[in-house]
């Protein structure tokens, strides 16, 4: 039997095993930091409304506590619960100066791991060190604080230099190679300083958003494009991708983001836009599924929701293959099993589901026996709470307004809006359409429809045959619709 088959099946068991144990600690609260308390001292201000807002890896923001008023010279203070924590929090203030003055909005971005902290804060000036400062022996956020600055005076030539040695025409010359010298021997020495306050501070939380400030290697002897793709191939090294609580910080999706738009920025077509996004997943994927179950879960998680949002069903079908990994611990695989079994089952040439809506405005809509005069009907499943969908909308109905009569379909929109506030938006904007028949699903992405058309994102656009109901297109953007029915 082959030794690399058994070798390979031991090291999956055990991390699997090693996973299993993860979660089970979890799930007891064995794991789970203490609670901590975050004691503010309020000064400078007449009193303040004061926000405790926890970060998530996108930078939004969910509320832990509120104190709704409290006065200057008074101390208030928030319990964070352990299952939070570390994390990355918002404080933020919204003061008056005096009794009469309207409150006034200011926020303080903080860390929060194991330690009881102590906050005096005047929230005119809270990201000012002289007017705002924790206990003298806190960590996290000194630290954080002197790192970011030692680390800005480090980096800034660094980047100047890398920018121009990307852009720079004539690699043979002397001066090309001299700067390559002194960009080397600066990144190298910064990368070293990083190890080394990454060593020191490994105890702390912290320490984990120091690795995203590495500077990967570049091969400087090819081509602007062969540079370029030197820093892709780089762009992953001195980031500990086994280490979890990587998922816990704000910085891991922003690093992502710029990781895909190494690939974007290269993209001439919509098409060669897709197949790059597409090998931009497939890369980092494969780079993390051996290191952790969670980051290999959130790597998968995350292309998944940019594929649906740019609607690149060959980067969904790529995910396919990772979804019956049980080391892959994707919070999105039911979502990606439909999704493929929707590009599987609804294409060009099948009769599409019937829809069946009971609307005050239209009595009960049935796709099957819509009556229309044109050759074609176009659904428009949205939101009007989405902006992509808004932009989608708005393009079909400029294009409307001036097309060819004859190449117009029977526009059918139906919205997944759902909360008093989105009904609101939907009304509002389909007072505008015109002539469309506009519908809603109350049940949202819950209902039978969301279901029988596989849908996870919108806009989702379907060109029918009027005739027949089969799919003529599944067109991915209002451009490509467009160019359809112009043609």
């Amino acid at each position: 039997m082959n030794h690399n088959i058994i070798k390979n099946k031991s090291f999956s068991i055990i991390k699997r095993i090693s996973t299993v144990l993860y979660l089970i600690f979890i799930f007891a609260g064995s794991i789970y930091p203490k609670d901590i308390t975050l004691t503010i001292h309020l000064r400078g201000v007449s009193q303040s409304k004061i926000s405790l807002l926890h970060l998530n890896q996108s930078n939004i923001t969910s509320s832990v506590d509120i104190a709704d008023s409290v006065h200057n010279g008074e101390i208030t203070k928030f319990n964070i619960a352990g299952e939070i924590l570390p994390g990355e929090f918002v404080l933020r203030f919204d003061y008056k100066t005096n009794g009469l003055s309207e409150p006034y909005p200011s926020e303080k971005r903080i860390i929060i791991n194991d330690q009881d902290l102590e906050l005096w804060v005047h929230p005119v000036y809270c990201n000012n060190t002289d007017s705002t400062w924790f206990q003298k022996n806190e960590r996290e956020n000194n630290v954080y604080s002197r790192f970011q600055k030692e680390n800005g005076d480090r980096k800034n030539v660094l980047g100047l230099l890398q920018d121009f040695l990307l852009k720079y025409d004539d690699t043979k010359s002397k001066f090309y190679k001299s700067a390559i010298s002194e960009y080397e021997k600066r990144r190298i020495s910064f990368n070293k300083w990083l190890a080394s306050q990454i060593e020191e501070n490994k105890s702390l939380f912290v320490s984990i958003l120091f690795g995203f400030e590495y500077v990967p290697e570049i091969d400087w002897s090819g081509s602007a494009e062969e540079r370029r793709l030197s820093f892709r191939k780089n762009y992953f090294d001195g980031i500990d991708f086994s280490n979890p609580l990587l998922l816990k910080t704000s910085t891991l999706k922003q690093w992502m983001d710029r990781y895909v738009n190494l690939y974007g920025e290269l993209a001439t077509t919509i098409g060669l836009r897709d197949s790059l996004f597409t090998l931009a997943g497939k890369t980092a994927i494969e780079k993390v599924k051996t290191t952790n179950p969670q980051v290999y879960g959130w790597m998968v998680d995350y292309f998944y929701n940019g594929f649906e949002s740019f609607n690149i069903e060959d980067g969904i079908k790529m995910l396919g293959q990772y979804i019956n990994d049980p080391d892959c611990l994707a919070q999105k695989k039911e979502a990606i099993k439909r999704r493929l079994k929707g590009i599987e089952t609804l294409f060009p040439g099948v009769v599409a589901p019937d829809i069946v809506i009971r609307d005050k405005g239209v009595g009960l809509f049935r796709l099957s026996s819509y009556k229309t005069e044109k050759k074609q009907i176009l659904l428009i499943f949205w939101s009007a709470d989405c902006s992509h969908c808004l932009e989608t909308i708005s393009l079909l109905k400029q294009w409307y307004r001036n097309a060819d009569k004859s190449r117009i379909p029977d526009i059918i929109t139906i919205s997944f809006d759902e909360t008093d506030t989105e009904i609101q938006a939907w009304k509002k904007t389909v007072k505008e359409l015109g002539d469309w028949t506009n519908l809603r699903v109350t049940e949202g992405f819950r209902s039978k429809i969301a279901g029988d058309y596989f849908i996870q994102g919108i806009p989702v656009l379907v060109l029918l045959n009027s005739n027949t109901r089969e799919i003529i297109a599944l067109p991915d953007t209002a451009e490509q619709l467009i160019i359809l029915l112009s043609s």
